[in-house]
Protein backbone atom coordinates (compact mmCIF):
# COMPACT_ATOMS: atom_id res chain seq x y z
CA UNK A 1 0.00 0.00 0.00
CA UNK A 2 1.43 3.25 -0.92
CA UNK A 3 2.09 6.34 0.99
CA UNK A 4 -0.84 8.06 -0.02
CA UNK A 5 -3.24 5.49 0.17
CA UNK A 6 -2.00 5.07 3.90
CA UNK A 7 -2.77 8.86 4.62
CA UNK A 8 -6.71 9.20 3.36
CA UNK A 9 -8.18 7.34 6.00
CA UNK A 10 -6.07 9.58 8.61
CA UNK A 11 -7.11 12.41 6.81
CA UNK A 12 -10.74 11.59 6.17
CA UNK A 13 -10.79 11.26 10.19
CA UNK A 14 -9.24 14.41 10.87
CA UNK A 15 -12.03 16.09 8.72
CA UNK A 16 -15.37 16.21 10.94
CA UNK A 17 -12.70 17.80 13.93
CA UNK A 18 -11.57 20.06 11.49
CA UNK A 19 -14.97 21.38 11.02
CA UNK A 20 -16.30 20.62 14.64
CA UNK A 21 -13.70 23.34 15.68
CA UNK A 22 -14.41 25.64 13.11
CA UNK A 23 -18.12 25.56 13.77
CA UNK A 24 -17.36 26.60 18.03
CA UNK A 25 -15.19 28.99 16.62
CA UNK A 26 -17.77 30.58 14.56
CA UNK A 27 -20.53 29.75 17.37
CA UNK A 28 -17.96 31.34 20.22
CA UNK A 29 -17.33 34.65 17.63
CA UNK A 30 -21.48 34.51 17.20
CA UNK A 31 -21.83 34.66 20.90
CA UNK A 32 -19.19 36.99 21.68
CA UNK A 33 -20.62 39.87 18.88
CA UNK A 34 -24.55 40.06 19.99
CA UNK A 35 -23.13 39.73 24.14
CA UNK A 36 -23.31 43.42 24.34
CA UNK A 37 -26.53 43.81 23.10
CA UNK A 38 -27.90 41.02 24.92
CA UNK A 39 -26.02 42.37 28.13
CA UNK A 40 -27.70 45.73 27.41
CA UNK A 41 -31.62 44.36 26.59
CA UNK A 42 -30.69 41.86 30.57
CA UNK A 43 -29.75 45.31 32.39
CA UNK A 44 -31.85 48.22 31.02
CA UNK A 45 -34.78 46.69 29.97
CA UNK A 46 -35.51 42.96 31.71
CA UNK A 47 -33.99 43.35 34.75
CA UNK A 48 -36.05 46.61 35.17
CA UNK A 49 -39.08 45.02 34.12
CA UNK A 50 -38.24 41.73 36.79
CA UNK A 51 -38.07 44.45 39.33
CA UNK A 52 -41.27 46.31 38.58
CA UNK A 53 -43.22 43.07 39.00
CA UNK A 54 -41.28 42.46 42.39
CA UNK A 55 -41.96 45.89 43.46
CA UNK A 56 -45.51 45.35 42.74
CA UNK A 57 -46.36 43.45 45.76
CA UNK A 58 -44.58 45.69 48.10
CA UNK A 59 -44.86 49.17 49.83
CA UNK A 60 -42.20 51.61 50.31
CA UNK A 61 -41.83 54.03 53.07
CA UNK A 62 -40.01 57.33 52.58
CA UNK A 63 -37.04 56.33 53.90
CA UNK A 64 -36.55 53.67 51.27
CA UNK A 65 -37.72 50.68 53.20
CA UNK A 66 -40.04 47.99 51.74
CA UNK A 67 -42.37 45.58 52.79
CA UNK A 68 -44.28 42.31 51.08
CA UNK A 69 -47.96 43.71 51.33
CA UNK A 70 -49.08 41.01 48.37
CA UNK A 71 -52.10 41.66 45.39
CA UNK A 72 -53.44 44.92 47.66
CA UNK A 73 -51.75 47.17 45.36
CA UNK A 74 -53.52 45.70 42.53
CA UNK A 75 -56.81 45.15 44.90
CA UNK A 76 -56.57 49.31 45.35
CA UNK A 77 -56.35 49.91 41.46
CA UNK A 78 -60.10 48.42 41.11
CA UNK A 79 -61.10 51.41 43.45
CA UNK A 80 -59.03 54.13 41.81
CA UNK A 81 -60.81 56.26 40.70
CA UNK A 82 -58.08 58.59 38.97
CA UNK A 83 -56.99 55.56 37.80
CA UNK A 84 -59.72 54.78 35.79
CA UNK A 85 -59.90 58.09 34.55
CA UNK A 86 -56.42 57.68 33.28
CA UNK A 87 -56.84 54.30 32.06
CA UNK A 88 -59.79 55.52 29.78
CA UNK A 89 -57.85 58.54 28.48
CA UNK A 90 -54.94 56.55 27.85
CA UNK A 91 -56.96 53.99 25.77
CA UNK A 92 -58.85 57.42 24.18
CA UNK A 93 -55.44 58.55 23.40
CA UNK A 94 -54.26 55.43 22.08
CA UNK A 95 -56.67 55.10 19.95
CA UNK A 96 -56.96 58.22 18.38
CA UNK A 97 -53.45 58.21 17.55
CA UNK A 98 -54.36 55.98 14.81
CA UNK A 99 -56.20 58.56 13.29
CA UNK A 100 -52.47 59.67 11.78
CA UNK A 101 -52.01 56.98 9.56
CA UNK A 102 -54.34 58.32 6.64
CA UNK A 103 -52.60 61.76 7.24
CA UNK A 104 -48.97 59.67 6.85
CA UNK A 105 -50.75 57.86 4.02
CA UNK A 106 -51.64 61.17 2.54
CA UNK A 107 -48.80 62.72 3.29
CA UNK A 108 -46.68 59.87 1.58
CA UNK A 109 -48.53 59.64 -1.45
CA UNK A 110 -48.07 63.50 -2.08
CA UNK A 111 -44.11 63.60 -1.25
CA UNK A 112 -43.77 60.35 -3.28
CA UNK A 113 -45.19 62.10 -6.39
CA UNK A 114 -42.62 61.98 -9.66
CA UNK A 115 -41.37 65.41 -10.41
CA UNK A 116 -42.51 66.95 -7.56
CA UNK A 117 -40.30 69.74 -6.48
CA UNK A 118 -38.21 70.57 -3.88
CA UNK A 119 -39.18 66.35 -2.51
CA UNK A 120 -36.21 67.12 -0.32
CA UNK A 121 -37.34 70.40 1.95
CA UNK A 122 -40.84 68.80 2.27
CA UNK A 123 -39.44 65.76 3.63
CA UNK A 124 -36.84 67.08 6.12
CA UNK A 125 -39.60 69.56 7.07
CA UNK A 126 -42.50 66.91 7.80
CA UNK A 127 -39.85 65.14 9.70
CA UNK A 128 -38.79 67.81 11.66
CA UNK A 129 -41.08 67.50 14.29
CA UNK A 130 -40.32 63.66 15.00
CA UNK A 131 -36.47 64.94 16.15
CA UNK A 132 -37.34 68.27 18.09
CA UNK A 133 -37.24 67.85 21.51
CA UNK A 134 -40.65 67.50 23.31
CA UNK A 135 -40.21 70.09 25.42
CA UNK A 136 -39.84 72.46 22.40
CA UNK A 137 -42.86 70.98 21.10
CA UNK A 138 -44.70 71.58 24.61
CA UNK A 139 -43.68 75.49 24.85
CA UNK A 140 -44.48 75.64 20.69
CA UNK A 141 -47.97 74.16 21.37
CA UNK A 142 -49.10 75.97 24.57
CA UNK A 143 -48.36 79.12 22.94
CA UNK A 144 -50.41 78.19 20.28
CA UNK A 145 -53.79 76.90 22.19
CA UNK A 146 -53.43 80.02 24.78
CA UNK A 147 -57.27 81.30 25.09
CA UNK A 148 -55.41 84.72 25.84
CA UNK A 149 -52.63 85.51 22.65
CA UNK A 150 -52.64 82.14 21.12
CA UNK A 151 -51.76 82.33 16.87
CA UNK A 152 -55.43 79.67 16.80
CA UNK A 153 -57.76 81.57 18.48
CA UNK A 154 -56.68 84.88 17.02
CA UNK A 155 -56.70 83.23 13.27
CA UNK A 156 -60.80 81.99 14.57
CA UNK A 157 -61.03 85.90 15.70
CA UNK A 158 -60.46 87.13 11.86
CA UNK A 159 -63.47 84.32 10.88
CA UNK A 160 -65.85 85.58 13.99
CA UNK A 161 -65.19 82.27 15.96
CA UNK A 162 -64.46 83.02 19.35
CA UNK A 163 -61.77 80.52 20.71
CA UNK A 164 -61.22 78.75 24.07
CA UNK A 165 -58.37 77.74 26.43
CA UNK A 166 -57.96 74.82 24.30
CA UNK A 167 -55.82 73.23 27.19
CA UNK A 168 -57.16 74.10 30.07
CA UNK A 169 -60.66 73.53 28.97
CA UNK A 170 -61.74 69.81 30.01
CA UNK A 171 -63.56 69.27 27.12
CA UNK A 172 -61.05 70.04 24.29
CA UNK A 173 -57.40 69.43 25.99
CA UNK A 174 -57.48 66.20 25.59
CA UNK A 175 -58.37 66.70 21.67
CA UNK A 176 -55.35 69.43 22.04
CA UNK A 177 -53.17 66.97 23.21
CA UNK A 178 -54.08 64.42 20.73
CA UNK A 179 -53.42 66.68 17.34
CA UNK A 180 -49.77 67.50 18.99
CA UNK A 181 -49.08 63.81 19.18
CA UNK A 182 -50.70 63.14 16.00
CA UNK A 183 -48.30 65.74 14.38
CA UNK A 184 -45.43 64.62 16.20
CA UNK A 185 -45.28 61.39 14.47
CA UNK A 186 -46.48 61.88 10.40
CA UNK A 187 -43.29 62.39 9.47
CA UNK A 188 -41.90 59.44 10.93
CA UNK A 189 -44.76 57.54 9.59
CA UNK A 190 -44.55 58.80 5.83
CA UNK A 191 -41.04 58.18 5.63
CA UNK A 192 -42.29 54.17 6.82
CA UNK A 193 -45.30 54.36 4.05
CA UNK A 194 -43.33 55.94 1.54
CA UNK A 195 -40.72 52.75 1.44
CA UNK A 196 -43.55 50.90 1.25
CA UNK A 197 -44.84 53.21 -1.92
CA UNK A 198 -41.69 52.68 -3.61
CA UNK A 199 -41.45 49.37 -3.24
CA UNK A 200 -44.74 48.22 -4.92
CA UNK A 201 -43.98 47.73 -8.78
CA UNK A 202 -44.77 49.96 -11.41
CA UNK A 203 -46.14 46.94 -13.67
CA UNK A 204 -49.15 46.55 -11.46
CA UNK A 205 -50.32 50.16 -11.52
CA UNK A 206 -50.01 49.60 -16.10
CA UNK A 207 -51.90 46.53 -15.50
CA UNK A 208 -54.66 48.15 -13.70
CA UNK A 209 -54.76 51.12 -15.84
CA UNK A 210 -55.05 48.85 -18.82
CA UNK A 211 -58.31 47.17 -16.93
CA UNK A 212 -59.47 50.49 -17.11
CA UNK A 213 -59.03 51.30 -13.44
CA UNK A 214 -58.62 55.05 -12.06
CA UNK A 215 -56.54 56.87 -9.95
CA UNK A 216 -58.82 56.01 -6.76
CA UNK A 217 -59.59 52.45 -7.46
CA UNK A 218 -55.79 51.74 -8.19
CA UNK A 219 -55.50 52.95 -4.38
CA UNK A 220 -57.88 50.76 -2.90
CA UNK A 221 -57.45 47.66 -4.71
CA UNK A 222 -53.39 48.04 -5.46
CA UNK A 223 -51.49 50.51 -3.39
CA UNK A 224 -53.61 49.88 0.19
CA UNK A 225 -53.67 46.22 0.24
CA UNK A 226 -49.46 45.70 -0.80
CA UNK A 227 -49.12 48.79 1.34
CA UNK A 228 -51.13 46.69 3.63
CA UNK A 229 -47.34 45.59 6.09
CA UNK A 230 -46.42 49.14 6.20
CA UNK A 231 -49.93 50.10 7.93
CA UNK A 232 -49.74 47.31 10.04
CA UNK A 233 -45.84 48.18 11.47
CA UNK A 234 -47.05 51.60 11.70
CA UNK A 235 -50.54 50.67 13.37
CA UNK A 236 -48.84 48.40 16.11
CA UNK A 237 -45.95 51.30 17.07
CA UNK A 238 -48.61 54.40 17.22
CA UNK A 239 -50.96 51.59 19.77
CA UNK A 240 -47.75 51.36 22.22
CA UNK A 241 -46.37 54.61 21.89
CA UNK A 242 -49.93 56.11 22.30
CA UNK A 243 -50.59 53.81 25.68
CA UNK A 244 -46.70 55.29 26.26
CA UNK A 245 -47.51 58.96 26.28
CA UNK A 246 -46.01 61.15 29.12
CA UNK A 247 -43.98 63.97 28.24
CA UNK A 248 -46.03 66.31 26.52
CA UNK A 249 -49.18 65.39 29.06
CA UNK A 250 -46.18 66.24 31.74
CA UNK A 251 -45.06 69.08 29.92
CA UNK A 252 -48.31 71.14 28.69
CA UNK A 253 -50.29 70.22 31.53
CA UNK A 254 -48.97 71.41 35.07
CA UNK A 255 -50.27 71.74 38.61
CA UNK A 256 -53.22 74.19 38.53
CA UNK A 257 -54.35 73.47 35.09
CA UNK A 258 -57.92 72.90 35.56
CA UNK A 259 -58.13 70.23 32.95
CA UNK A 260 -54.90 68.39 34.92
CA UNK A 261 -56.91 65.19 35.82
CA UNK A 262 -59.04 65.39 32.86
CA UNK A 263 -55.91 64.63 30.27
CA UNK A 264 -53.75 62.22 32.86
CA UNK A 265 -52.64 59.19 31.37
CA UNK A 266 -51.74 55.47 33.13
CA UNK A 267 -47.76 56.86 32.76
CA UNK A 268 -48.45 60.44 33.91
CA UNK A 269 -50.30 59.10 37.19
CA UNK A 270 -47.48 56.79 37.60
CA UNK A 271 -45.00 59.64 37.59
CA UNK A 272 -46.59 61.38 39.92
CA UNK A 273 -47.85 58.22 42.47
CA UNK A 274 -43.93 57.01 42.06
CA UNK A 275 -42.06 60.42 42.50
CA UNK A 276 -44.40 62.69 43.81
CA UNK A 277 -46.38 60.60 46.55
CA UNK A 278 -43.63 58.27 47.03
CA UNK A 279 -45.97 55.25 46.69
CA UNK A 280 -43.47 53.46 44.42
CA UNK A 281 -45.20 49.94 45.10
CA UNK A 282 -48.39 51.34 43.80
CA UNK A 283 -47.01 52.82 41.06
CA UNK A 284 -45.16 49.45 39.84
CA UNK A 285 -48.54 48.04 40.09
CA UNK A 286 -50.23 50.51 37.60
CA UNK A 287 -46.56 50.08 35.34
CA UNK A 288 -47.09 46.26 35.48
CA UNK A 289 -51.21 46.05 33.99
CA UNK A 290 -50.11 48.69 31.49
CA UNK A 291 -47.56 46.56 30.44
CA UNK A 292 -50.00 43.46 30.51
CA UNK A 293 -52.60 45.76 28.71
CA UNK A 294 -49.74 46.79 26.36
CA UNK A 295 -48.68 42.77 25.19
CA UNK A 296 -52.46 41.65 25.04
CA UNK A 297 -53.19 44.66 22.74
CA UNK A 298 -49.82 43.91 20.74
CA UNK A 299 -51.24 40.14 20.48
CA UNK A 300 -54.70 40.91 19.49
CA UNK A 301 -53.15 42.94 16.62
CA UNK A 302 -51.01 40.07 15.62
CA UNK A 303 -53.88 37.87 15.66
CA UNK A 304 -55.89 40.25 13.23
CA UNK A 305 -53.78 40.64 10.93
CA UNK A 306 -53.39 37.72 9.36
CA UNK A 307 -57.16 38.61 7.86
CA UNK A 308 -55.92 41.57 6.10
CA UNK A 309 -52.15 42.24 5.93
CA UNK A 310 -50.54 40.77 2.29
CA UNK A 311 -47.26 40.21 2.09
CA UNK A 312 -47.29 38.73 -1.38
Amino acid sequence: MSTVERAAPAQAAARPATRRRLRDREWVWGYAMIAPLVLGLGVFYLWPVIQSIYYSFTEWTLFGDSSWVGLSNYEKLFTDAAYGKALRNTFLYGGLSLLGIPVSIAVAALLNTKGLRLVSFYRTLYFLPVVTMPTAVAMIWTWLYNGDYGLINYVLSLVGIEGTSWIANPSTALYALVLVGVWTQIGYNAVIFMAGLQSIPSHLYEAASIDGAGRVRQFFKVTLPLLSPSVFFVSVLSVINGLQMFDLVYLMFRKGNPAREDTQTVVSLFFSRAFEEGAKGYAAAMAVVLMLITLLLTVVQFRMQKRWVHYA
